[in-house]
């Protein structure tokens, strides 16, 4: 008798609670508007068209009354939970609601909602790539810029490119694994500045997946541009006009 092997499902948490405001002055930036939708709406519209993640949790600030006037937050494939002061809080409320829907061993995506020129192609690579590997992964690029370790604005030396990435998101790993690496990352006051940094305190390797260079955080006034024309030239955006 062949023994039954439950397959593993994908969910997606999405941290928006952060206000950002450096980018766009009285609002938080995941609510300005590119191509007549929000960076929030470009996100998640992307995120809904892989087929594959059975629901998107986004976590969303306490005083956030924005995204109620958003029709996307009809789609039932998409729920709402209240997040915390610090990015990894968010993660951290996230992956508590994604526990009472999915199984301690279904994968979890983490996205950044102020990457909006994220493609349903890289995502759908990353699970493909990951979704039989022990521990999990992101899509990251390799660093092409020189590269300089400084002291102030002084430099002290120039460092190997080679084997220096970009870090991106979504960031993939199973939500026992993520949420335990969180709680104890927490808990001993370590830095967390993304899930893969919270894996790899727990003396693991997170595997590193190719992305594009196009998918970019939008963190700066400058990047709203860039990020339009990324949004204008993806290859999905042509092929929604063009069905």
């Amino acid at each position: 008798m062949t023994e039954h092997v439950q397959t593993r499902r994908f969910f997606a948490i999405v941290p928006a609670a952060g206000v950002g405001k450096r980018v766009g002055g009285d609002i938080p930036k995941q609510y300005l508007s590119i191509h007549g939708k929000t960076i929030l709406e470009h996100t998640l519209l992307e995120l809904l068209a892989v087929e594959r993640l059975e629901k998107i949790i986004v976590a969303l600030g306490r005083d956030d009354d924005y995204w109620r006037h958003l029709d996307i937050f009809s789609s039932p494939r998409i729920s709402v939970v209240e997040g915390g002061a610090e990015r990894v809080d968010s993660v951290l409320a996230g992956l508590t609601l994604c526990a009472q829907q999915a199984d301690q061993q279904d994968w979890v995506l983490v996205h950044d909602v102020a990457r909006p020129c994220v493609q349903r192609l890289s995502v759908n690579h990353l699970i493909d790539t990951l979704q039989d590997h022990p521990v999990g992964g992101l899509l990251a690029v390799p660093a092409t810029d020189t590269i300089k370790q400084a002291h102030g604005q002084l430099v002290e030396q120039t460092v190997d490119r080679s084997c220096l990435w970009h870090a991106q998101t979504p960031q993939m790993f199973g939500l026992q694994l993520l949420t335990q690496a969180i709680e104890k990352g927490l808990a001993n006051n370590a830095e967390i500045t993304d899930e893969a940094s919270a894996i790899e305190l727990q003396g693991l390797q997170p595997l590193l997946v190719e992305g594009l260079r196009s998918n970019i955080k939008v963190t700066r006034p400058e990047d709203i541009a860039l990020a339009s024309y990324y949004l204008d030239n993806k290859p999905s955006s042509k092929n929604k006009e063009n069905t």
